[in-house]
């Protein structure tokens, strides 16, 4: 069984990292290469690729694609065998109260968020991935508080949770040996998406997203996000899901 510390360390691995073009999926991936780990960084945005590789250069390869498709998924794998899959990709929410919400607004995280984890931890199964990779699928803290500003938000991160699971369980049962991993990032300001979330929950109270943000000391960053990714990728004894703020990992269950 090859060695998940060993395959970390390896400079010829290969990592793939949805949503890579900004927020966490950026910070991964600098983290990534800084280690020597030659990173697919894959969102819709060639101009947030662009910018990415411009700043990490050769060890990032940008491919403009919608993490959602199966086919996308599946030939990706095929073709460059990465060690560890990174799904971050996810759609920011429409801010809104659920009455004030159209079905196609609240279910918007699913077909983005929780589709694409859905489309990549089936195909890393089916293909399957080398024994001993890695995959860590980005969830939410909404999962544990709710979230009822940003409509199916939540329960589109908790199917995201429901599959690390169903996955972990499949791989054992077919002696695959691939780790399925879950992050639960609180909201933070520190990215795009949360500072959507921030402003439309300091709005509902009435506050500045200051005020409001002073609230959610100490702020996550991405660049902690991305040192729990690298860490527990390294880690073979770590638990499967864990929950990440501004004051670190806690472990769930």
């Amino acid at each position: 069984m090859p060695d998940p510390l060993h395959a970390m360390s390896d400079p010829r691995r290969t990592a793939v990292v949805t949503g890579a073009g900004r927020g966490f999926g950026r910070a991964i991936s600098a983290a990534l290469v800084a280690a020597g780990t030659h990173v697919i960084g894959i969102a819709r945005t060639e101009r947030d690729l662009l910018a990415v590789r411009d700043e990490l250069g050769e060890g990032f390869t940008p491919l403009t694609a919608d993490a959602t498709d199966e086919t996308v998924a599946e030939q990706t794998i095929r073709q460059h065998n990465p060690r560890l899959l990174v799904l971050n990709a996810g759609a920011a929410p429409h801010m809104a109260p659920v009455h004030e919400q159209t079905w196609e607004t609240f279910s918007r995280n699913w077909h983005t968020d929780t589709r694409h984890v859905f489309a990549w931890t089936r195909a890393a199964l089916l293909a399957p991935l080398t024994p001993g990779s890695v995959v860590v699928s980005i969830s939410s803290g909404a999962v544990l508080v709710g979230s009822p500003l940003s409509g199916g938000y939540a329960s589109a991160k908790a199917a995201v949770q429901y599959l690390r699971g169903y996955a972990a369980e499949e791989s054992r049962r077919a002696g695959l040996d691939i780790r399925f991993l879950t992050l639960l990032p609180q909201l933070t300001p520190a990215t795009a998406l949360g500072s959507v979330g921030v402003a439309g929950y300091a709005a509902q109270q009435g506050v500045d997203p200051d005020t409001f943000a002073a609230g959610l000391q100490p702020i996550l960053t991405p660049e902690q996000v991305a040192k729990a990714v690298t860490d527990l990728a390294d880690d073979p004894g770590s638990v499967p899901e864990y929950r990440i703020g501004g004051d670190g990992l806690r472990p769930l269950g």
